[in-house]
């Protein structure tokens, strides 16, 4: 990470704060990119004295939450249409999507909440949510505050961490342990109740 953090560290202000803008976007697109690294090495920048810790939440935020809306809106648009056809149906029937809609409709923005905190499911959660035609309010608010939390919560864990480097990395392993487990968990829980409700009820 050091010599990331140095590289980093040899970029103009204004092209890193848009490289770590972009990165927190992107991860609505592509789960693997490592925007909650990044975000905190910012934040360990900007306590160095290197870059201004609100224009590194800012943009973090700002564009996450626009590229979660565009993911949420392009399947609001497209989802539906995909899901009745047969690629989308091997992967969710028809009455799965019922069912699903029903969940949404009831614990929609609790999930888009707490969603935001684990990788990979963050990006998920707003597709399906726009799949089930979710009215944008109970989709977006809850993953701005989210994002504000998370993202403010790295920024800051970077910035307290001064110029302790091994600290900071020591910190984020084990935070991203601890929060991809219980990914791994919700997925698994999602994989159980996606072979279970293979076969319709009798009510519906």
């Amino acid at each position: 990470m050091a010599k990331f953090v140095l590289w980093m560290n040899q970029i103009p202000d204004v092209t890193l704060y848009l490289t770590l803008s972009f990165g927190a976007a992107t991860e609505n697109f592509i789960p693997v990119v490592p925007a909650d690294t990044l975000i905190a090495i910012g934040g360990f920048l900007a306590g160095a004295g290197h870059l201004d810790a609100l224009w590194v939440f800012g943009g973090a935020w700002l564009c996450n939450v626009l590229g979660a809306g565009l993911v949420y809106r392009l399947s609001h648009v497209h989802g539906p249409a995909f899901f009745e056809k047969k690629s989308g149906r091997y992967l969710l029937k028809p009455h799965q999507m019922l069912r699903m809609e029903r969940f949404y409709g009831r614990w929609g923005p609790t999930a888009m909440f707490l969603s935001r905190f684990l990788p990979g499911v963050r990006a998920i959660t707003p597709v399906f949510a726009g799949a089930t035609r979710q009215p944008w309010p109970r989709v977006i608010i809850p993953i701005a505050l989210a994002s504000a939390f998370w993202y403010g919560g790295l920024v800051r864990l970077g910035f307290v961490t001064g110029e302790n480097l091994a600290d900071l990395e020591t910190q984020l392993l084990g935070l991203n342990r601890g929060l991809t487990g219980i990914a791994v968990l919700a997925a698994m829980a999602v994989a159980v109740w996606w072979y279970r409700s293979l076969v319709p009820d009798n009510s519906e």
